[in-house]
């Protein structure tokens, strides 16, 4: 991949995690890739906005990049740490190694982790202070701390006379960037959709549990005039920023509710009881027109669920009783689910057993301080009868008449 010029001598420097097994922060898939972005300013003192992760030989393209721009590891004099999280900061140690003389700038919360992480001594840093400003020849960085989008020690910066934002894992997304499309003015509706679905699911996974800071994160930089925002993963936005800061909004919010009319209906099986009355919950709910998310478990990984979860207003959760509880796979999602905040959601439950129940019991304990509004639940001994059918869609009825209200 080239070097990228953004506007005058800014320019992106980036590579793609193409490796389809490749399982972000050890946990998320990513079958599409991601983007680590890292920015270069140019001039009287060269500025290196972010790094990249000493993986898959990312460092020797980025310097291969800078190379192209006559630069060597050995020219950057000042190196922006927005994060210290390792897919960003991964090769500042051997980047230090290199170069002596760059100066670090980073929250003060962050420079005890520049030893930790990297082994790169306190004296290389510069701890900045919220709104500080830095003249690097033509340009002026501002700094902003943004604790908790992701980390604690997260901040931003932002080019003031270009409006330019370098906004880390903000506004960021899933999904590897090809050369011919980094700018949002360069995708087709199709490939807009895609990033939008990807950023959503990135959200979910990495960001939905900070959405309070998200929030106030974004009432603290609603001031500034942002011309372009320059994210650490995926597009770079520079026709309309305006787009991916709505979606970050939106996203932040359903976290206080209601989020969109929608189920996300996650089920269980042990000897297909549960399964065989799935179809007919989905045709139930279809029948008044909300869209439902349909997810096993096991089988579909949890960065999905999390994702259909989190934009929807409504959650269904079917599975049977093992062992007096609720099914060990549903109990990790459930576990998952509030450990990301998912909260604000009408609820449902139905599922069979076997020589007796529990799994309810167990359920309702589970969620007791969720936030969630169960609505009600449905449960039959071994294989469902008709009158079972019919009782079940009249539950399910009810609960679609009552999230309708409540997106209302």
């Amino acid at each position: 991949m080239k070097f990228q010029k953004i506007v005058d001598d800014i320019y992106r420097l980036a590579v793609n995690i193409e490796d389809e097994n490749y399982l972000f922060e050890g946990i998320w898939p990513i079958p599409h890739g991601i983007s680590i972005n890292a920015y270069l300013i140019k001039g009287e003192k060269n500025v290196l906005i972010d790094l990249t992760q000493d993986i898959m030989g990312f460092p020797k393209a980025i310097t291969g990049q800078m190379e192209g721009l006559s630069l060597a590891v050995e020219d950057i004099d000042i190196i922006v740490v927005n994060h210290m999280e390792p897919d960003h900061a991964g090769w500042l140690r051997e980047f230090c190694k290199k170069n002596t003389k760059g100066l670090i700038y980073c929250t003060k919360k962050a420079v005890p982790l520049l030893e930790a992480f990297g082994r790169v001594p306190a004296d290389r840093a510069v701890a900045i202070t919220d709104g500080m400003t830095l003249e690097v020849g033509e340009y002026e960085l501002q700094f902003f701390e943004t604790p908790n989008i992701h980390w604690p020690e997260t901040m931003m910066t932002y080019e003031t006379k270009r409006k330019i934002l370098f906004a880390c894992d903000a506004f960021g997304s899933y999904g590897k960037v090809t050369e011919d499309a980094i700018f949002d003015d360069q995708l087709s509706e199709e490939k807009h959709a895609f990033f939008e679905n990807e950023a959503l699911r990135y959200y979910a996974n990495i960001v939905a549990a900070f959405s309070g800071a998200v929030l106030k994160g974004l009432t603290k930089l609603s001031g500034l005039d942002v011309k372009i925002i320059c994210p650490s993963h995926g597009i770079i936005w520079r026709e309309n920023p305006g787009v991916i800061i709505d979606h970050y909004k939106r996203y932040a919010e359903y976290s206080k509710g209601p989020a969109e009319r929608e189920i996300t209906l996650v089920w269980s099986s042990m000897y297909g009881s549960t399964k065989s009355m799935l179809n007919l919950v989905v045709e139930t709910i279809r029948k008044h027109k909300i869209p439902v998310h349909v997810y096993q478990a096991p089988g579909d990984d949890i960065g999905y669920i999390l994702a259909g979860a989190w934009k929807s207003a409504g959650l269904i959760f079917g599975m049977p009783t093992y062992e007096y509880k609720v099914f060990p796979p549903m109990s990790h999602v459930i576990d998952e689910l509030l450990v990301k905040k998912v909260t604000n959601k009408k609820v449902f439950r139905f599922g069979s057993y076997g020589w007796v129940g529990g799994a309810q019991r167990d359920f309702e304990s589970k969620i007791e301080k969720s936030g969630w509004d169960l609505l009600g639940f449905y449960e039959w001994q071994g294989a469902p009868t008709r009158e079972d059918e019919q009782a079940l869609v009249q539950k399910i009825d009810a609960f679609c008449e009552e999230l309708i209200k409540f997106t209302e």
